[in-house]
């Protein structure tokens, strides 16, 4: 071993010419007695002559890597060997110490930064996609983060329930969130080893809080005492424990303390509540954390519901909120037995049934078919949990195909050092480290495109996501996983390039790969085919949203707009009717309890005629006084219209659309009697059906009853009048309603932006698919670049003896890109049934949506190809336009 040694430091001075006319006489002498090392030194003698670097910079470099090789062989050779220290008084050769560990650590960066150096293209392109790819990944996450901790503050989270109803609905169990506000002090005292407390809620829109000149049109809830003893929302001034208890009292958030009594202390302090009553301020709440579901500005004492006349104490009336405080020890098992016929125990004519939801599941699984919960919110944190691993997973692909496809200049590198006494492990370790310094810098990149890019996210998708700086387990777990992702990326190519056969390489036999199936097209197949996939289900999506946004609701939105009546418009509603059609603002209106385009109230208490007693169907429910169809712009099919005015009788009217005298089976319609809950209506017109709720919704049963003129009206429907111009009589709108109703914001609503506005989550999805599809593609395409570069490296004394044989460029650049149009049109058959199946799912949950028409796929594909072509052109032409001379002249 000793002799081996000498003879390689013997060769290593001969090529650095430092060799004396001894030490070459005496490595000839070597040769001539170890004759089986004379075919390697021979491949380095050659080796060393081809590779003379071009720039003398280059050359100074590798001349001091080659001395302190020729230094660390000389140290190896003074070193006694394991023979020698077997000798009786021998000692031992000394382990390596800490600072040559250190040293050799040092070594491998400083090599891996200059190999990541004079490569700086592939380099850019490695850290550009591993970057995109991280911080995708980290957005994702956080927004997966986010979902995963909804509702998950609060300290008895894991005891608290919704009280649900199950009930059977046009033949199907149903599932109902609300509940009969008489039930919740029933299950308190009736239920007392079972539950600890129970709060009820009921959601407020229309209050306006004033303080001084300051009016704010605002949402709240009005609740039980007991909230705060299940909810864990701080208080930064007040007692929770008598926050809620006087009747008079109320809890302010803080935003909205600050915008009504700016820097002054509101503890103790008045505000009138819809210019009626008067309540002091209790307590100051911190404004809620973003992953709740209770996003309010106020809370009010429950006892408030019975002066605004919004008591409902009829068992058969669903309308509010029930949530609970089970007991340590009480399960949802034995809750749900113990008080699942609590509804029908207290009215028999009603067969729902109550069963309990608890809290962790409130924002996941919320989602229920046929009375049994399938799934909901979880279903869109797996799929963002996949896109985020999948975006990844094709960028440590595409890192895969670019350093593999520098398999050829780093083929040469691998077998000089196998030969000079690397192991494939240290080669392994080598090759993975460049990969986790790579993924270091492009997770460094990574954070910074997130940092810059999250306020924008959470713009586009109406979200609030923000980075946890002060959490530990974030920072330890991003960096897991920016290693994880490093090593990931690397094995391939560690594995891969580490298994080089040296003598092979240096022989200059080394082949590249042009089996049919290899790692490398199956990648670049992955990536496409999850490209297109995305690209298809983009591609849908925005065309079913088109489609709904199209869509024909059955109503006139022109000019059609409403206010919601708050304040004094209710009390100086005629003199306000009676200016805006005497100025010519507008051409009619109607009052109504919720605008056409809401579902405020539904009633499966009706029958009529020949129904079956046990069938339960239930009827979207609005109620009116005059000019509803008029207004609206519906299509009247049968009847009149309902006017108290004209026909005070009216106030028992009822109009039907299609889809309600079709459920109802009625012949003739006009004069039947259908009764509800002991009152007794007649119908008096047939209308056409049309569109409320979500405009994805499919059509349903629509009941409008007339209400007299003293009744509780909701919103104010209005169509504006065709001259002046609409800026006009906006202006005449706002002084009229100013002039009635001086203490409250105005605020008016035009319905075709209203409905437009409803469709912003759905938007946002599609905008969310849309974005991250363009980052799978972008990509994806640099993985195909690198392919392509590798195609191109691998094939060029081909495409110069082909030139030289009077290959055309064009037919030489179609042939280097025939074989990627292939893989892609090979990704395109993959994703199409796949992307097809995952819009079938998602289309079959949309009651109105749109057919998946073939042109679609078709292009899809031509777009792949385009995107592929584009991207291989490049390498294709360039390859190409090669001189043949420079390539052939090597061989």
């Amino acid at each position: 071993m000793k002799e081996q040694n000498h003879i390689w430091i013997l060769m290593a001075r001969k090529l650095s010419g430092e060799a004396t006319p001894e030490e070459i006489a005496e490595l000839e002498r070597f040769q001539q007695q170890h004759p089986e090392m004379t075919y390697s030194l021979q491949l380095l003698a050659d080796l060393w002559r081809a590779q003379k670097p071009a720039d003398p910079a280059d050359a100074t470099e590798a001349d001091q890597a080659f001395s302190r090789h020729l230094t660390r062989m000389t140290l190896r050779d003074l070193q006694p060997s394991a023979a020698e220290t077997s000798m009786p008084g021998a000692v031992a050769p000394r382990t390596p110490s800490r600072p040559q560990t250190r040293d050799l650590i040092r070594n491998y960066f400083i090599t891996t930064l200059r190999s990541l150096r004079r490569n700086k293209g592939f380099t850019a392109i490695n850290i550009s996609g591993l970057a995109i790819g991280l911080a995708s990944a980290i957005v994702l996450i956080l927004w997966i983060r986010n979902e995963l901790s909804f509702d998950q503050f609060h300290q008895k989270s894991d005891r608290i329930y919704i009280a649900l109803t199950r009930a059977p609905l046009d033949g199907r169990p149903d599932v109902e969130s609300r509940t009969p506000s008489v039930m919740g002090p029933v299950l308190k005292t009736g239920y007392p080893r079972q539950i600890e407390e129970v709060v009820r809620m009921n959601w407020v829109h229309a209050f306006v809080f004033s303080v001084g000149d300051k009016h704010q049109d605002i949402e709240g809830y009005l609740c039980d005492p007991g909230f705060f003893r299940l909810f864990s929302f701080p208080l930064l001034e007040g007692d929770t424990a008598t926050a809620l208890q006087s009747p008079r009292g109320v809890v302010l958030t803080a935003r909205l303390a600050k915008k009504l009594f700016g820097n002054v202390d509101p503890l103790g302090r008045t505000v009138n509540v819809d210019s009626t009553h008067n309540f002091v301020v209790t307590a100051v709440m911190k404004d809620q954390p973003p992953n709740t579901r209770f996003q309010f500005e106020y809370l009010l004492p429950w006892s408030y519901t019975k002066e605004v006349h919004w008591e409902e104490p009829r068992w058969q009336s669903a309308s509010i909120f029930t949530y609970v405080l089970m007991r340590p020890g009480v399960t949802e098992a034995m809750a749900n037995q113990a008080m699942r016929m609590v509804i029908h125990s207290h009215a028999p004519d009603v067969r729902s049934e109550v069963f309990f939801h608890p809290m962790r599941k409130w924002h996941l699984y919320s989602n229920f078919v046929d009375g049994q919960a399938t799934g909901g919110e979880i279903n869109f944190v797996h799929m963002l949990a996949v896109i985020a691993g999948f975006i990844l997973l094709i960028a440590c692909i595409n890192y895969m195909n670019l350093s593999t496809a520098r398999s050829i200049r780093r083929a040469r590198e691998t077998g000089i050092r196998k030969i000079v006494g690397a192991g494939r492990g240290s080669l392994i370790c080598r090759f993975l480290g460049e990969s986790l310094v790579l993924a270091v810098v492009a997770g460094v990149l990574a954070l910074g495109i997130v940092i810059i890019a999250l306020p924008w996210f959470d713009h586009l998708v109406d979200t609030r996501l923000t980075i946890p700086y002060g959490d530990a387990w974030f920072w330890l777990g991003g960096l897991g996983f920016i290693l994880f992702t490093g090593l990931l990326a690397g094995s391939y190519p560690a594995f891969y390039l580490s298994a080089f056969k040296p003598v092979k390489v240096l022989r200059g036999h080394f082949k590249t790969i042009h089996a049919l199936v290899t790692p490398r097209r199956v990648l670049v197949v992955f990536q496409f085919a999850f490209a297109i996939t995305f690209i298809i289900c983009t591609i849908v999506i925005y065309r079913q949203f088109d489609y709904t946004w199209n869509r024909k609701t059955g109503y006139d939105k022109t000019g059609l707009a409403f206010v919601y009546i708050k304040g004094d418009i209710a009390r100086n509603f005629a003199p306000i009717r009676n200016d805006l059609l005497n100025s010519g603002v507008v051409s009619t209106l109607t009052r109504s309890d919720a605008p056409i385009s809401e579902i405020w109230s539904w009633n499966d208490g009706y029958t009529w005629p020949g129904k079956d007693p046990w069938q339960r169907t239930a009827f979207i429910q609005y109620h009116t006084d005059r000019n509803y169809v008029t207004t609206m712009g519906l299509k009247l099919l049968a009847g009149r219209d309902i006017d108290i005015g004209k026909y005070p009788a009216d106030s028992t009217a009822i109009l039907l659309n299609q889809e309600a005298v079709r459920r109802m089976s009625l012949a003739d319609p006009i004069g039947t009697m259908l009764k509800e809950n002991g009152n007794t209506w007649h119908v008096v017109g047939v209308i056409n059906d049309f569109v409320t709720g979500s405009l994805f919704n499919s059509i349903v049963p629509i009941v409008i009853r007339g209400s007299s003129p003293t009744a509780s009206f909701g919103t104010l429907t209005f169509r504006f009048a065709e001259h002046p111009p609409i800026g006009e009589s906006e202006a005449k709108l706002t002084a009229i309603l100013k002039k009635y109703n001086p203490n409250y914001p105005l605020e008016y609503y035009y319905v075709d932006k209203y409905d437009k506005a409803k469709l912003q989550g759905d938007v946002h999805f599609g905008t969310l698919a849309a974005l991250f599809a363009g980052m799978a593609i972008f990509i994806s395409c640099l993985g195909l670049f690198g392919l392509s570069a590798y195609m191109a490296e691998s094939r060029l004394r081909e495409v110069g003896v082909r030139k030289v044989l009077g290959a055309s460029i064009m037919r030489l650049t179609a042939l280097l890109s025939k074989d990627f149009l292939i893989l892609v049109m090979i990704a395109f058959i993959i994703a199409s049934p796949v992307a097809w199946w995952f819009m079938r799912q998602w289309l079959d949950g949309i009651p109105y949506h749109i057919n998946m028409n073939w042109w679609i796929f078709a292009l899809t594909g031509l777009l792949s190809i385009l995107i592929a072509i584009g991207t291989v052109g490049y390498q294709a032409v360039r390859a190409a336009l090669t001189n043949p001379v420079l390539v052939l002249r090597t061989d």
